[in-house]
């Protein structure tokens, strides 16, 4: 269980971070109907409320169990090429590389794949997941720390990010962002109003509040102090 500081200090403003336990959220969840479930009772004038990616694809059913995918040739011949990296699988076995063509395309894929060994050969990584875009360094895979069933499944980026955030807020009446937060760094993924994207996100969840194994916390809150 991750243990954090409920406030932090970025620059001259101080947040106060509140971390909102639930049940695992499941697919045909509705966001907003759980934020008015589990969120809305805490909630204080400008408060912003922060989701984890992962609980909003889940809500979306774009989470797949990975005994259910078929990786395809081409992506088992990729993933041979693709850095593994030390936080996380990224698209690094062949079920998340199927699932990554499969959102953006077998043309975009293979462009990825060149540019990415020719940046190999200078030294440079990452490349990649740049060309790929979003919809691919999205993907999340398997793992042991994630809590069940998710632990194996392979869950994809969010669906229209900003239109569940804007009906999200609309239903518990506060402003709403989808954040991709982990222990390396962090994403604002989506948002229901474009002023949200001014806050110092990075600052207020450098130190991932939300944990990445049993803290079961995919929602928070994120007040302002003085």
């Amino acid at each position: 269980m991750k243990q954090y500081d409920p406030i932090i200090q970025v620059g001259d403003e101080a947040f106060l971070r509140i971390m909102i336990k639930t049940h695992t959220i499941m697919k045909g969840e509705d966001i907003g109907d759980l934020l008015v479930r589990y969120v809305q009772a805490e909630l204080k004038p400008g408060d912003v409320i922060f989701i984890s990616e992962k609980a909003a694809s889940a809500s979306q059913g774009r989470a797949v169990p990975v005994d259910e995918i078929k990786p395809s040739a081409l992506a088992r011949f990729l993933v041979r090429f693709v850095y593994k990296a030390p936080y996380g699988i990224g698209l690094g076995m062949p079920e998340t590389m199927e699932m990554a063509i499969r959102e953006v395309g077998v043309p975009r894929i293979l462009l990825a794949a060149i540019i990415g060994g020719i940046g190999k050969l200078f030294g440079v990584r990452g490349l990649f997941y740049r060309v790929a875009g979003p919809k691919a360094r999205s993907i999340d895979g398997p793992a042991d720390y994630v809590i069940p069933p998710y632990n194996r499944y392979v869950v994809l980026g969010v669906a229209d990010p900003d239109g569940l955030c804007r009906r999200a807020a609309a239903k518990v009446g506060a402003p709403v962002a989808i954040v991709d937060a982990n222990d390396i760094g962090m994403n604002v993924i989506g948002v229901s109003s474009p002023d949200l994207k001014s806050l110092p996100w990075h600052g207020i969840l450098r130190d991932n509040p939300a944990g990445q194994t049993s803290e079961s916390t995919p929602f928070g809150i994120v007040r302002p102090l003085g």
